[in-house]
C-alpha cells in the first residue's frame, strides 16, 4: 500500500481545484501594527500592510496588555502546568473568568484554549446533558458550531440563514415537550451580516427553546462594555450561553462561554475537551483580561474601528469595486473565481506589499470567493487610499468584474438553493 501517494493525491487534488493554502511567513511588529515583515520561500524579508487580521482593534500590540503578560510571565512562568483539575487553574485564570461573566452579565464563564474548542465542547456537551435534544442550527453557522451539533449525536435541524419564519416552522414541528437548542451567530464573519438576534429569542420564548449565541466576531467591537452585538441591542440578559473568544478583538488567545452558574458547572463537568485540556497559561490569561478590562471602560478603539471600516467601504465602493453591503466591521471584496481570487491575493502581496488571504470554498460557497478586508483603528486614512489603489491595479490586470449588480450575495443565493454548501462554516 502506498500511503504516501495517498496523501499526496488528497493534497494534489486541492491545487487542482484551486483550494491548496500556503500560509504567509509573518513576523508582527510591536509598536507598528498593521505593518509586518513578510518572508518569502527563499527567506527574504520585506515589510507589507496586513489588511486581514482578527485582531480587530490592535490590541494584541497594546502596551497594557503586553505589560500584563510580560509581568504575570515573569512572576508565575510560562506554563499552566497543567488541565484545570490537575493544578493548572491558575490565579490569572479564576480572575479572567470573573471578569468574563462580568462582561456578559451572567454569574459564571468558562475559558477554553480556543473559540473553536469552546463551540464543540459547549454545543455538543449542553445537548447531550438534554434527553431526546432537538438542535436547531443557522445554515451559516461557524465549522466549530457544526461540529458541536455532530458531536452531540442529537437531532438536528439546519434553519436558512437568518430565517425566522423557517425557523418558527421548524419548532413548530417539533413536539413542545422535548427539550430544544437554538445555536446562531451574532455577526457572520464571511458576510459580514447581523442576526435577527430578537426574534429570535421571541421564538425561543415561545417554544421553550434554550438559546446558544457566538459572539466571536462581536465580543471587544460592540455594546458599551464590548460584549457584543446582544448587548449593543439591549438583549444579552435574555440570552442563555453566550460564547465568546479571546484571539480577535481582545487581541489575545482562548475560548469561553458565558450562563448561568448551573451551565457552566455541566459543561465544566462533563465536557472532555474541557476536562483533559493542559489549561491557559497564565501569562495569556493576565493578557486577555488586562485587555477586556481595557475595552470595557474605553470606547475609543470601538469608535475609531466603525471609522475605519465605513471609511473603507466609501473609498472602495467609490472606486467601483465589488464591495459586498454590511453593516459591520467585515468588508467582503467579491471575486467570485478560486483561481483569480488566488491571483488578486497573489498580485497585492508581491507588487503592492499588501497581505490580503483569499477565501474559497468550503469557507465560503463556490462562486462566492472573496478577499475579506478587515479595517482595524490602526489602518490610518493613507493606508486607505493606498489599498485602494493597489486593489483597483489588480482589479484592472486580471480583468476581474467591478460592477457590484453582478454580483450575487451568498445568503440570497443559498437561500434560492443556487449554490454550493459550505461543508465546514465560515
Amino acid at each position: 500500500m502506498d500511503y504516501r501517494g495517498l496523501f499526496e493525491d488528497a493534497v494534489d487534488a486541492l491545487r487542482q481545484e484551486k483550494r491548496y493554502r500556503v500560509f504567509a511567513d509573518l513576523e508582527r511588529i510591536a509598536g507598528r501594527f498593521p505593518t509586518a515583515l513578510y518572508r518569502d520561500a527563499a527567506d527574504n524579508a520585506r515589510e507589507i500592510t496586513i489588511w486581514c487580521s482578527n485582531d480587530y482593534l490592535g490590541m494584541g500590540q497594546n502596551d497594557r496588555v503586553i505589560a500584563a503578560m510580560q509581568d504575570a510571565a515573569g512572576r508565575l512562568g510560562v506554563g499552566a502546568g497543567g488541565t484545570r483539575n490537575i493544578s493548572g487553574t491558575n490565579r490569572p485564570l479564576v480572575e479572567l473568568e470573573r471578569s468574563l461573566a462580568d462582561l456578559h452579565r451572567k454569574e459564571a464563564a468558562l475559558v477554553f484554549t480556543s473559540g473553536f474548542v469552546s463551540n464543540e465542547a459547549a454545543i455538543s456537551t449542553i445537548a447531550r446533558l438534554m434527553p431526546d435534544c432537538v438542535i436547531f442550527s443557522d445554515q451559516l453557522n461557524h465549522a466549530s458550531m457544526i461540529a458541536g451539533v455532530r458531536q452531540s449525536g442529537m437531532q438536528k435541524h439546519i434553519f436558512r440563514h437568518n430565517d425566522v419564519a423557517h425557523l418558527r416552522d421548524l419548532l413548530a414541528a417539533t413536539p413542545r415537550s422535548r427539550p430544544k437548542l437554538i445555536c446562531f451567530e451574532s455577526v457572520y464573519s464571511m458576510d459580514g451580516d447581523v442576526a435577527p438576534i430578537e426574534e429570535i429569542l421571541d421564538l425561543a420564548d415561545e417554544f421553550g427553546a434554550l438559546t446558544y449565541i457566538d459572539e466571536v466576531h462581536a465580543v471587544g467591537l460592540y455594546g458599551e462594555r464590548g460584549a457584543g452585538i446582544a448587548e449593543r441591542e439591549g438583549l444579552m440578559e435574555r440570552i442563555d450561553i453566550i460564547e465568546g473568544t479571546l484571539a480577535k478583538g481582545f487581541g489575545v488567545m482562548g475560548g469561553y462561554i458565558a450562563a448561568n452558574q448551573a451551565i457552566v458547572d455541566a459543561v465544566r463537568s462533563y465536557a472532555p475537551e474541557f476536562i483533559f485540556t493542559t489549561a491557559l497559561p497564565p501569562a495569556l490569561c493576565a493578557a486577555a483580561r488586562a485587555s477586556i478590562d481595557h475595552l470595557k471602560a474605553s470606547p475609543h478603539e470601538r469608535e475609531a474601528h466603525q471609522r475605519q471600516a465605513r471609511l473603507t467601504k466609501e473609498i472602495l465602493s467609490e472606486a467601483g469595486l465589488p464591495v459586498m453591503h454590511t453593516d459591520t466591521h467585515i468588508v467582503p471584496l467579491i471575486v467570485g473565481d478560486a483561481r483569480l481570487c488566488k491571483a488578486a491575493s497573489d498580485m497585492l502581496l508581491e507588487k503592492h506589499n499588501i497581505y490580503i488571504q483569499p477565501i474559497n470554498y468550503p469557507t465560503v460557497p463556490k462562486g462566492t470567493e472573496r478577499l475579506r478586508i478587515t479595517p482595524t483603528p490602526l489602518h490610518d486614512d493613507e493606508m486607505i487610499i493606498a489599498l485602494r489603489h493597489a486593489l483597483v491595479s489588480v482589479w484592472t490586470s486580471l480583468q476581474l468584474p467591478r460592477e457590484r449588480s453582478t454580483v450575487k450575495y451568498t445568503t440570497e443565493r443559498l437561500n434560492s438553493g443556487d449554490l454550493t454548501l459550505p461543508t465546514s462554516g465560515g
